[in-house]
């Protein structure tokens, strides 16, 4: 889907969009609604529950969106034995409920590891919010500019902590298949433990989004 100037559609269009009052048969002047005199595109009905959606939080729509999407850790999950950890999901009383689970419990039964199942929700949770909270640590900020320092000219430690600081704000603007390319591209492997997880990040990766978000940012001439 495009913009009328032919560029993809973001998440900003679709808002513009979705709020576009035309559609019901309304005008709008200066703020306020006022009933139009053309015919409305669709329903009342469906532009309610539209706005229904849109008024929960980001992080709910996330959640829910992730649930219907591939999982987010595919292929980066490793127990506490190093074994590799896989998405799997059951129903119960009509709800999903996603895990993943050891593939050495898959093979041995449930005595096999420490940590043979965990809540799919909860340690993509707890990876996105580390991913967010990368601009607070110093040594990933050094760490990716030197990674990008070779491929872009002129790049600054500054350069690249103000942009990664703008992918927390950006974070639950993105589509959830964005949200899994940008996990896929930063994370290596995510090691689960019973003291908690550790993150191990692909360089290369934080600084082709590091570049992507400078280059995002409008550019401010100074005053002749």
């Amino acid at each position: 889907m495009t913009t009328r100037r032919g560029k993809p559609a973001d998440k900003g269009f679709l808002y513009k969009l979705l709020n576009n009052r035309v559609y019901v048969g309304e005008a709008v002047h200066k703020g306020t609604a006022y009933s139009g005199e053309h015919q409305p595109i669709i329903g009342r009905a469906l532009w309610d529950q539209v706005h229904g959606i849109l008024r929960e939080s980001p992080r709910i729509r996330a959640a829910r969106s992730r649930a219907a999407t591939p999982a987010l850790l595919k292929g980066l999950l490793f127990g506490s034995t190093g074994c590799a950890m896989t998405p799997t999901h059951t129903r119960r009383g009509g709800r999903l409920y996603r895990y993943y689970i050891s593939q050495q419990v898959l093979k041995r039964g449930a005595g096999a590891s420490a940590v043979g199942r965990v809540a799919a929700g909860e340690i993509e949770t707890a990876v996105i919010d580390q991913l967010r909270g990368l601009p607070r640590a110093p040594e990933v900020i050094v760490g990716t500019w030197r990674a990008a320092r070779p491929e872009i000219d002129g790049l600054t430690e500054a350069d690249v902590r103000d942009a990664l600081e703008n992918l927390d704000p950006l974070w639950d603007e993105l589509f959830p298949a964005e949200q899994a390319r940008i996990v896929q591209l930063l994370v290596e492997r995510v090691d689960v433990g019973t003291d908690g997880i550790t993150i191990r990040l692909r360089t290369a990766g934080l600084a082709s989004i590091a570049a992507d978000l400078r280059a995002s940012q409008p550019t401010v001439k100074e005053a002749a």
